[in-house]
């Protein structure tokens, strides 16, 4: 059982939705990909009895692109590295970001089988919290310092004209039982008239 969609603008001063051919230097996509969108959704209302579904995304500026190199640590802290000696193991990579974005994301919930209300709860529930101001962690907009700032969707919030074929676009991280295998699905990703439309992702393992 799904709702009826929601809408919500986000926007922000820089934004990075890496593409995954590129494996050492970060090159965004020019749109924010599906599941970033998801995961933003989520950290404004999340409830473990559905997921979010983005239906359709509006660019409400056309894409505009800033380089940039960051340093980054090589590895990771774990139990047993719990000290990272930042200065050995500093590398610099070299960014190409979005900088100045701003888009519409429509979504539905997608009820999982152990729910007991109606998805209306839930999308009544997200747009008092989105009228508000409220999210259940930060929002950002493809990397944590990248900072996503979000709204209730105007009138005046109209698709920018434009049509951008952007290729392969990572659709579902496809996460396995365990948890620990990725998956990811792609699809031909295409802005028609500033919109881009998202196909139905195929149904991961429960």
């Amino acid at each position: 059982m799904r709702s009826r969609e929601v809408s919500i603008k986000i926007w922000g001063e820089l934004a990075c939705f890496t593409r995954p051919e590129y494996a050492a230097e970060r090159v965004s996509y020019p749109v924010i990909t599906p599941p970033a969108a998801q995961g933003l959704l989520s950290s404004i209302f999340w409830k473990p009895e559905f997921t979010w579904r983005v239906t359709g995304i509006d660019l409400l500026k056309p894409p505009a692109w800033a380089s940039m190199t960051r340093n980054e640590v090589s590895v990771r802290a774990s139990s047993r590295r719990a000290f990272i000696d930042v200065t050995e193991n500093r590398v610099q990579r070299h960014s190409l970001v979005l900088r100045d974005v701003a888009y519409v994301v429509r979504a539905v919930v997608d009820l999982k089988p152990h729910a007991t209300d109606g998805p209306a709860k839930y999308t009544e529930q997200f747009e008092r919290r989105v009228r508000r101001g409220s999210f259940f962690s930060p929002p950002y907009l493809g990397l944590r310092e990248y900072a996503a700032w979000f709204s209730p969707v105007t009138e005046e919030d109209r698709p920018y004209v434009i049509d951008i074929d952007i290729g392969p676009m990572v659709l579902d991280l496809g996460y396995s039982v365990d948890g620990k295998t990725i998956s990811p699905s792609f699809f031909d990703a295409k802005v028609v008239n500033g919109t881009m439309s998202v196909p139905l992702a195929v149904e991961s393992p429960v």
